[in-house]
């Protein structure tokens, strides 16, 4: 298999990462001659001054299995080398070593050759690294005993002599993803924050989309520097023009480009050669214009990379950071939304102008936003490692169209979630085939899997925006109380209607109505006292405008009044206030639902903010070597600690008879049928056969009703029926679901979700989540089952879910729940075509890797 990955060093910059070529060997020569005598005598032990032809040949013909070594390079120049060599055929372990250029020591390139090296060994059978390390050599020692591996060392003849085993580990995985997190920050951060912006495709006669860029970044007061990029003119838009951003003698961070697509190439080029770090791409004419453009896309991305950049787009409307020490208008919107706290994600480019715009009316202050278009690199991944860090984000807000790396997705959102509340407008459906015939989650139980990691799903960007605005600037409630208070009892019993729908609680005493003739003075004091009221956590106030003549006092601040208890800051406030403009601040809608909707969704949020988050417990008789995917399902599952009760398919009488006497009487009798086989309601199920007049008198009526085919099961004790399922789902990778078995519960859908691996706070909720849940407890006289069994369950599905991405779909049904255990009665499978997942495996930047060391 064919390994190479893009990487992100520590400082955000893009190289490349492959597998060594025999055609290398002359760059090998040229990177060991740039080696200074320190860096070679630490790596071979001795001067080294050049390498034998013998060992040079060696070095460049691996055979990618007992042998492998990567190179990392940009553009055509070796900056490392990284190997590994097996001690002896089909020993278990590996020597590992890597040398990196002086120039680039430092960089992360050390940590990210160990991980792709270790990737590869585990793939052939290598499960443990050995290596020689100098004394001396404290950033080579770093990177070993800083990777989370639990490291042996032994000093012996002047040599430090460390072992590992190369599994992954907890800890392993923590600093992997931790270094991600780090590398793509600041590979964004250079984005947003860029000390100099070159232009390319600013016409001198002002017209066209570069032209409008270039007067946005002007006009909208940068601090850095500007450079038009033209061929032939001296000054654009009264800035000195250059006919190379590098001619500028300035800082370069970030290079706009908006020519035609047969010019992005040379416009790459200049702005690598200036120094950029990353490129935003306005242009079009790429992937959304088909095959031809798809693939002008990847050799962009590719050309990018190479040169070390970041892309933003193709077919992005730009990118913008509204801190006012930046002021950094790069986007086709003329004015940016006041600064303030929101972190603003849009893949749509057509859309993120109207999105800016409308940010603007409402009030919601910007930290910083990214179209990403076509989002060829730059993803929303990206953008929630950054903000997560981000001193000036408070609130994150996404307009997602589609999923690029989904289970990257679920678990930055689950990470982020609980620093920073994410509001995401994105699909409830999933593509239709994608887990073959089996029930995937609805709109509804979609919406509940973004809730249970944390983000908040809404279906609209008018919704986006009616969330954000609370968040931005209320407290989160402690609790789902609500006081409601108003002048029109109207509206007060519309906000209890719809309090109730969103899943919020009337606090006792509540709806408080005042008079409609009341003063500004008595509308506060019912605000003030609603605000400090023990039986409530929030408020929800309605007003409408009095009628003529009503009021003793016609020029009454009301907005004053509400203003003064919602900036308080004492309880989460949300206002329908029909009479004039409230002060920014006061989250104010025009109607009572969107108001109660939004307090909803952010009371959620911080239900689930106030739930431990749960931990992935060890799992016994766990062993993902031992599984064949294309064997059966029994023993599969058999190798994540699951029996399945044994059964066999039998064709005639006699065979069925057979099968009975090698089982065990008694047996039961199911119709072969997959739509049939647990489908006691229609008959096609004999069960308790104790001998064999039973069976084939139980045969002979479902061949009559069934067909011939039939399975012949061990009895086990009877319980409560349970299935579980297991399915790729976009936008969150692998997810279990669980529910009760019957037809009702198909029919309804009653089956709730969440996204593998499982915790075992996740385990325990998903057992009880289901509306028919309560007949597990013990219902109506019957004993409550065993659900400690149960999450013991889920959690060995979900982790053989997590370990294995060609499981497209797994389904456990009827599962049967007793107060003594359970009995998986059938298995069934689907698996595909091996397709490894793109959070799986060393740290990935799309489809690319990324390290730091």
């Amino acid at each position: 298999m064919e390994r190479n990955a893009d990487v992100l060093l520590s400082d955000g910059t893009a190289v490349h990462l492959r597998q060594i070529r025999p055609d290398d060997a002359a760059a090998i020569v040229e990177f060991h001659s740039r080696m200074s005598d320190r860096t070679r005598y630490l790596r071979y032990f001795s001067p080294y001054p050049r390498i034998p032809e013998r060992d040079l040949q060696r070095f460049v013909n691996v055979d990618h299995r007992d042998r492998e070594a990567f190179v990392v390079v940009s553009g055509d120049r070796i900056m490392a080398v990284g190997r590994y060599e097996r001690l002896g055929p089909d020993s278990p372990e590996a020597e590992v070593a890597f040398v990196v250029e002086d120039a680039h020591q430092g960089r992360g390139i050390g940590s990210v050759l160990l991980e792709y090296l270790a990737d590869a060994a585990r793939d052939h059978g290598i499960t443990r690294f050995v290596a020689e390390v100098l004394p001396e050599n404290g950033g080579m020692l770093r990177v070993f005993s800083d990777f989370g591996y639990q490291v042996q060392r032994k000093y012996a003849d002047g040599v430090v002599h460390l072992g590992f085993p190369i599994a992954p580990t907890e800890k392993s995985r923590e600093v992997q993803e931790s270094r991600e997190q780090r590398t793509e920050a600041r590979s964004i951060a250079r984005l947003l924050a860029p000390r100099g912006v070159a232009v390319y495709g600013a016409s001198a006669s002002g017209q066209g989309i570069g032209a409008a860029m270039l007067g946005h970044l002007r006009d909208g007061g940068y601090q850095g520097a500007i450079v038009p990029v033209h061929r032939r003119a001296s000054r654009v838009a009264g800035l000195p023009a250059y006919t190379s951003a590098s001619l500028a003698g300035v800082a370069i961070d970030l290079a706009v480009i908006a020519v035609p697509p047969g010019g992005v190439g040379d416009a790459v080029r200049d702005a690598a050669a200036s120094g950029a770090g990353g490129i935003v791409v306005v242009s079009a004419g790429f992937a959304e214009t088909g095959a031809d453009g798809a693939a002008d896309q990847r050799s962009l991305i590719d050309a990018a990379h190479a040169a070390g950049l970041r892309v933003v787009g193709p077919n992005s409307m730009g990118v913008a950071n509204a801190d006012p020490g930046v002021r950094l208008n790069a986007t086709l919107a003329p004015r940016l939304p006041a600064a303030g706290r929101v972190g603003f994600f849009s893949q749509s480019g057509a859309l993120g102008v109207a999105l800016l715009a409308e940010a603007d009316r409402r009030g919601l202050g910007l930290s910083s936003f990214v179209s990403a278009g076509n989002r060829a690199d730059v993803s929303g991944n990206d953008l929630l490692q950054y903000w997560q860090d981000d001193p000036g984000t408070d609130v994150v807000m996404l307009y997602l169209e589609t999923f690029g790396n989904p289970r990257k997705f679920a678990r930055l959102a689950r990470r982020m979630s609980r620093v920073k509340p994410v509001v995401a407008v994105a699909s409830a459906t999933r593509p239709r085939g994608l887990a073959g015939d089996l029930p995937g989650p609805d709109a509804h139980a979609v919406t509940a899997l973004f809730a249970r990691s944390g983000v908040i799903r809404v279906d609209t960007v008018r919704e986006m925006f009616d969330v954000g605005l609370l968040l931005a600037h209320q407290p989160l409630p402690p609790g789902r109380r609500v006081a409601v208070v108003g002048n029109s009892s109207a509206l007060s019993q519309l906000a209890v209607a719809a309090s109730r729908a969103a899943g919020l609680i009337v606090a006792d005493g509540y709806p408080h109505d005042i008079s409609p003739q009341a003063g500004a003075h008595d509308f506060a004091d019912a605000l003030a006292d609603a605000a400090v009221d023990s039986r409530a956590d929030a408020l929800v106030v309605v007003f409408a405008p009095p009628l003529p003549g009503q009021l003793p006092d016609e020029d009454a601040d009301f907005a004053t009044a509400l203003a003064s208890v919602a900036l308080a800051g004492e309880k989460p406030t949300v206002a329908t206030f029909l009479l004039g403009n409230l002060p920014p601040g006061v989250p104010s809608y025009p109607s009572v639902e969107e108001a109660v909707r939004a307090l909803g969704r952010v009371a959620t949020y911080a239900e689930w903010l106030r739930r431990p988050p749960g931990v992935l417990p060890a799992l016994p008789d766990v062993d993902p070597s031992a599984v064949d995917l294309d064997g059966p399902p029994s023993e599969l599952l058999a190798a994540y600690g699951i029996d399945v009760v044994p059964s066999t398919l039998a064709t005639t009488v006699e065979s069925a008879i057979a099968a009975a006497g090698t089982l065990g009487y008694p047996v039961a009798l199911k119709a072969a049928g997959g739509a049939l086989r647990h489908r006691i309601d229609l008959g096609a199920v004999r069960l308790a056969l104790a001998d064999e007049d039973d069976l084939r008198a139980a045969y002979r009526e479902l061949a009559t009703a069934f067909g011939p085919d039939v399975l012949v099961q061990t009895m086990v004790p009877p319980g409560v029926a349970c299935t579980i399922e297991v399915m790729e789902d976009p936008a969150f990778g692998p997810i279990v679901g669980f529910g009760l078995g019957g037809v009702a519960s198909e029919l309804l859908g009653d089956l709730a979700w969440r996204a593998a691996p499982l915790t075992d706070r996740a385990a325990e909720m998903l057992v009880d989540e289901p509306r028919a849940a309560p007949l597990l407890h013990g219902y109506r006289g019957s004993a409550p089952v065993d659900r400690a069994a149960l999450t013991d369950l889920l959690l060995r599905v979900g982790r053989l879910a997590d370990d294995h991405p060609r499981l497209r779909s797994l389904s456990l049904n009827p599962v049967l729940a007793r107060p003594d255990g359970i009995s998986v009665l059938h298995a069934a499978t689907e698996i595909g075509d091996v397709k490894p997942r793109p959070d799986s495996g060393p740290r990935r930047l799309g489809k690319t890797a990324v390290a730091e060391q």
